[in-house]
């Protein structure tokens, strides 16, 4: 009697699991016929056994070969619905986001906002970076009041201006009579950010003794105060923030590497403002009426040539710059503030205004002026006519655009194209065919 012919393979329509089972059958059918003797009976379940071991090696083989070498099942292709940046912010609105005073549809900032929404409600470490200015802390607030630790503590600690040898005090407290002045059990900022947040700013300032001390906060959720034995456990969420770029320090040695991927398991990134200009329009306003409120005083009103400034300066102090900037103008001028409200260093020299204009009919030329007013107020049509000129180019001649973008009453800005004889069907061609090229 033969069972099967040797070197036939197996074949795959069977599964392994099903041919096994056969086997099994067979070998049980075997034990009890009783038209077979004995020594083939054994010669027999030999045989099958045999077989049984060989097509259990071929499945975990034939399994890896097929696993390596088969293409995984075509998944429906889902192309991701592009949406605009305002879409995007107001989606987020619509999710009831938090946004602690982000401005602007900016596509760089509403990724980080993005990336903090999905963050906020978990415990996770977030790292912020960014350049001086841009709003770290800000984003760190709206980690904080979009979590579940929205009414506990947030507690901020700026790195860089505690002296190293007061740091771990400052942050983990002490004991009465650990050094000299510790007059008084003290808790630190960890312990007072206890089940809510902790928001350390420029966290690249830290020095390694302190950072060896915050891994084992990360780690252990634990703490001991100076001069204590006594460990306490904290429940803080970190979130960390340095202009520096850590990863490179971490590569030169002078911050830890493991600190440094603890800290970002959750990292976003803040552009600079000058990256995100839809922003400025806003945040001066924003920052005339906060700075007009503490002054206790009417917002200022921008004469054009200060608001096209002020648009297209590059702030490299990003938004700290700016809010200081509209403060200064706030407390210098009078109902009025110009570019000679503006900080010396910044202010535009004379020769820098567009002479735009210049020698058209109607406009006095600055340098034919025959008095100080009369240059004064030639200057000033000049970089009105040049600012018009430059904003009806951007917005292709379209004057409801052009009021919209620097918050002017449309019947206004008519009123000035009017003056200065400026048409705006003569800008209308000019984004199309910028466009073209």
């Amino acid at each position: 009697m033969k069972l099967f012919n040797q070197g036939t393979p197996v074949t795959s329509a069977v599964s392994f699991a099903g041919l096994i089972e056969k086997i099994e059958i067979l070998r049980s059918t075997l034990r009890w016929a009783s038209r077979l003797e004995r020594p083939e009976i054994e010669k027999l379940l030999k045989q099958a056994t045999a077989l049984r071991d060989e097509v259990m090696g071929l499945s975990h083989k034939e399994r890896f070969v097929a696993a390596a070498s088969t293409e995984p099942e075509a998944m429906p292709v889902v192309e991701p619905v592009e949406l605009s940046a305002r879409e995007r912010r107001q989606a987020l609105m619509e999710r009831s986001f938090i946004f602690e005073g982000t401005f602007g549809d900016n596509p760089k900032l509403l990724e980080a906002l993005e990336i903090a929404e999905k963050a906020a409600p978990t415990d996770l470490p977030v790292l912020i970076d960014g350049e001086s200015g841009t709003g770290k802390e800000l984003m760190a607030k709206v980690i904080h009041a979009n979590g579940s630790r929205t009414d506990k503590p947030f507690i901020s600690v700026n790195c860089g201006a505690i002296p190293d040898s007061l740091l771990e005090s400052e942050l983990f407290g002490h004991k009465k009579g650990a050094f000299t002045g510790a007059a008084n059990d003290r808790r630190g900022k960890f312990e007072a950010a206890h089940t809510g947040t902790i928001f350390l700013d420029e966290i690249g300032e830290l020095p390694l003794a302190g950072q060896v001390k915050l891994l084992r906060v990360l780690e252990a959720h634990e703490i001991q105060r100076v001069g204590s034995d006594e460990v306490i456990a904290v429940d803080t969420r970190i979130v960390a923030a340095t202009n520096k770029d850590l990863r490179r320090m971490s590569q030169a040695g002078t911050f830890r590497e493991d600190l440094f991927y603890r800290l970002s398991v959750i990292h976003v990134t803040l552009p600079a403002l000058r990256e995100r200009r839809d922003e400025i329009a806003l945040l001066v306003a924003y920052f005339g009426d906060e700075s007009a409120g503490q002054l206790k005083r009417r917002p200022v009103k921008l004469t054009p040539r200060l608001r096209d400034f002020l648009m297209h300066y590059d702030y490299p102090g990003n938004i700290r710059e700016l809010r200081n900037m509209m403060y200064r103008i706030s407390c210098l001028a009078g109902d009025t503030a110009d570019l000679a409200h503006l900080p010396q260093d910044i202010r535009p020299k004379p020769a820098a205004l567009s002479v735009v204009g210049a020698g058209k009919a109607g406009v006095a030329d600055v340098t034919t002026a025959t008095s100080l007013a009369e240059a004064k107020r030639a200057a000033s049509d000049e970089a009105e006519r040049a600012f018009l000129e430059r904003g009806l180019q951007e917005v292709g001649g379209t004057v409801a655009e052009l009021a919209r973008r620097f918050d002017m009453n449309r019947s206004h800005v008519q009123m000035l194209l009017k003056k200065h004889g400026i048409r705006s069907k003569d800008f209308r061609g000019n984004r199309q065919a910028e466009g073209g090229k």
